[in-house]
């Protein structure tokens, strides 16, 4: 889809006669939204530039240049947005601090404007429903300059096992930053890709099972998965009501503390919700360098894999938590009593995939389009290029299933809820006196094959939080071969502001994030 750009946006931008050029723009690389806030604060920069500076970014390095494939599209009225914004604060009516910053959303996500919502297949290209997700509306609400759509792997990555993370019939495939050949993990790869690459400093992910810190993670950013219920997931195209959360990307973990600090609250369109204002609280306001002192650390060692240079990075990292006051407790086995979990958790998802799409089409403000998975099933045996890559076998298995009353249904959920949570994290837990459990979000990105599809390399540790509904944060701990390694931090149900507070500690004494090199 071709990117939309005002005039008036590009003008800003437009060089100057060679008798009065002005001094150089101020650069936006690598550089955080507290950091944004600050120089718009001081007078340094301005709301609008701020904007255009990213969209001329977008322009040369994910239309050009490395052409990244991370962003979609971006918002015709962004700038406009930015100059609005930039008048309040001339006025002195300042919202917050994103006031001003540039975010961008998954392309899952709705969003009022002329851009559909598509989660990068062909059968939603005109889904247009000129709504805002109520996250979305928190975030204006909060002065953020919405400034456009990321790419996606297709449905989240829920049509197929075979499937390439990060490509999407709509959006083609989204590169890492770090390694063009190398995958950007899914399925908010653009999102990832997008933050790690300046092309705004700030983006949403979703996430199922891993959908936020893999692509957090393998692209050297942070990525924070909150517990379930304290983010709305209305206008937001679903997979599972059971595991599914929107959640901030960002490059610093105070970024996605104030992220999540907007986006967090009730919503009465989900049930799930119903605690989120009695839980929220000021994220940014609670992180502290001295949040890990006094505090047991359980380490998941038998999930961390056997490469060596991987293991070398995680021991560092725990001796910095060390250092920083945490107590290390090594847990040995932390897989024995969860046999079945992996089946209970994909039963779940086959049953509430089928359900949930067919919930959310149905009320979609357009009369046509497809209603049901039977539809985007036909539809994409209609049109080959959705399937020319691989196929759509989880579709047609969930497809298969029964409702949400089904027997099968009802005891995979009550065994995944019991092992990944009480008898899981919980035990975990307690067994070990741990507030938290650290181990290796996942191994490097491994080459992009659109033929055979991913081939993730080393381990993970996204599914027990995903299916317990827990908060998990990744903060980058370094690189192998120049490619990130992240760090997992997991907690308890409701510890989203212990959890970020113990990555703060750990990034203010690590500092190990790395800024992409665009390595061909």
């Amino acid at each position: 889809m071709q990117k939309i750009f005002l005039a008036a946006a590009a003008s800003l931008l437009a060089p100057a006669p060679a008798a009065a050029m002005p001094p150089p723009l101020p650069p936006v690389e690598d550089k955080d939204a507290a950091t944004l806030q600050a120089e718009m604060t001081q007078g340094s920069m301005h709301d609008e530039l701020l904007t255009t500076l990213y969209l001329d970014r977008i322009v040369k390095i994910d239309d050009n240049g490395p052409t990244l494939g991370a962003v979609i599209a971006v918002f015709p009225d962004a700038a406009n947005e930015a100059a609005r914004l930039w008048r309040e604060r001339q006025a002195g009516k300042l919202r917050g601090p994103l006031h001003g910053i540039p975010v961008l959303i998954k392309d899952n996500i709705e969003a009022k404007g002329p851009l559909p919502t598509t989660a990068g297949s062909l059968a939603l290209k005109d889904n247009v429903t000129n709504r805002d997700a109520p996250i979305v509306a928190r975030l204006r609400e909060a002065g953020a300059v919405i400034l456009g759509k990321t790419n996606l792997s297709e449905w989240a990555n829920i049509r197929s096992g075979d499937s390439t993370s990060g490509w999407s019939a709509v959006g083609g495939l989204t590169k890492n930053p770090h390694a063009l050949n190398r995958n950007a993990c899914g399925s908010s790869s653009g999102s990832g890709a997008a933050v790690a690459a300046s092309l705004a400093p700030l983006a949403i992910g979703t996430e199922t099972d891993g959908s936020i810190t893999c692509p957090a993670a393998i692209n050297g950013i942070v990525g924070f998965k909150p517990t379930v219920g304290l983010v709305s997931r209305t206008f937001i195209v679903p997979i599972s009501h059971s595991q599914d959360t929107a959640g901030p990307m960002a490059l610093t973990v105070r970024d996605a503390a104030q992220l999540l600090g907007v986006i967090a609250g009730s919503d009465p369109a989900d049930a799930a919700t119903a605690e989120a204002d009695a839980r929220k609280t000021d994220y940014a306001a609670k992180l502290s360098p001295e949040a890990l002192k006094g505090k047991r650390i359980g380490v998941l060692r038998d999930r961390i894999g056997s490469r060596a240079d991987i293991t070398a990075l995680f021991d560092t990292a725990l001796k910095a938590m060390e250092a920083a006051g945490a107590t290390i407790v090594e847990i040995k086995d932390s897989k024995t009593g969860l046999d079945g979990l992996g089946d209970a958790e994909f039963e779940i998802l086959m049953t509430e995939l089928k359900a949930d799409m067919a919930r959310y089409l149905a009320a979609l403000p357009a009369k046509g389009g497809p209603k049901t998975l039977a539809d985007l099933i036909a539809f994409n045996k209609a049109h080959p290029e959705e399937l020319r890559w691989f196929d759509q076998s989880l579709f047609e298995l969930a497809e298969t299933k029964g409702g949400l009353d089904s027997k099968d249904y009802l005891e995979a959920k009550a065994k995944a809820a019991r092992l990944a949570g009480p008898e899981g994290i919980d035990r975990l837990l307690a067994e070990n006196q741990a507030d938290f459990l650290v181990g290796v979000t996942n191994g490097p990105a491994w080459t992009t094959d659109l033929v055979n599809g991913d081939h993730y390399t080393g381990p993970s540790v996204s599914q027990l939080p995903a299916v317990a509904g827990y908060p998990h944060l990744t903060v980058p701990m370094g690189a192998v071969e120049g490619l990130p390694i992240g760090l997992s931090i997991i907690g308890p149900k409701w510890s989203d502001a212990d959890v970020l507070a113990a990555g703060y500690a750990y990034e203010q004494v690590s500092r190990k994030r790395v800024t992409p090199t665009y390595r061909p």
